[in-house]
């Protein structure tokens, strides 16, 4: 590549991350402002819990209540059913945090918790990805930043992400049917 070009490339690559975390940081905050009217999307069935944990997930920092909803959902659809819904959605959901780590790694890699989970992302890739994805914590995001900006293939960062938002979301809508027969055995 000439010396006239590679300016002109570098500048480019800067303006699509700049784009792409501005995205992110758009729908963070569209979904936050729209949290309120979440809940009656739960009443479309599987395609509104897919679409409401695809919303929870997308968020960075910002706390939304996908779990939340995924337990009430349990209680009332198919566990199973639920639980692929709303682990789909919640995987696609994190495609924000992946884009904000290929976007600009810059905003994050001060912290001991990123570069820890950057560190894990490195050596074990995704492993750590399905680890973090299963279980319920606020790194994920993190997480996801960290494979973004180590550049795990989209694909690879998605399907392990998915793996581990499954078989969360499994296990939380399960035990929100489970809530209901304690509630009416609680109840008599």
């Amino acid at each position: 590549m000439n010396e006239a070009a590679r300016p002109r490339s570098t500048a480019r690559l800067t303006l699509l991350r700049l784009l792409a975390l501005l995205a992110v940081i758009g729908i963070t905050v569209f979904i936050f402002s729209i949290r309120d009217q979440a809940e009656q999307l739960q009443g479309y069935g599987y395609p509104g819990i897919f679409l409401l944990s695809l919303l929870s997930n997308a968020t960075l920092v910002l706390p939304a209540p996908g779990i939340a909803i995924t337990f009430a959902a349990g209680a009332v659809f198919n566990p199973i059913g639920v639980g692929l819904a709303a682990g789909t959605g919640a995987a696609l959901g994190e495609l924000t945090g992946y884009l904000a780590g290929y976007s600009g790694r810059a905003v994050v890699e001060r912290s001991k918790i990123y570069l820890r989970l950057e560190d894990w992302t490195n050596r074990y890739g995704a492993w750590t990805i399905v680890a973090l994805a299963a279980l319920p914590n606020p790194v994920f995001d993190l997480a996801g930043v960290a494979a973004g900006a180590l550049r795990m293939p989209v694909f690879t960062f998605l399907l392990w992400a998915w793996v581990g938002k499954v078989i969360k979301m499994l296990f939380v809508a399960y035990f929100g049917s489970l809530s209901v027969d304690w509630v009416l055995r609680l109840l008599g």
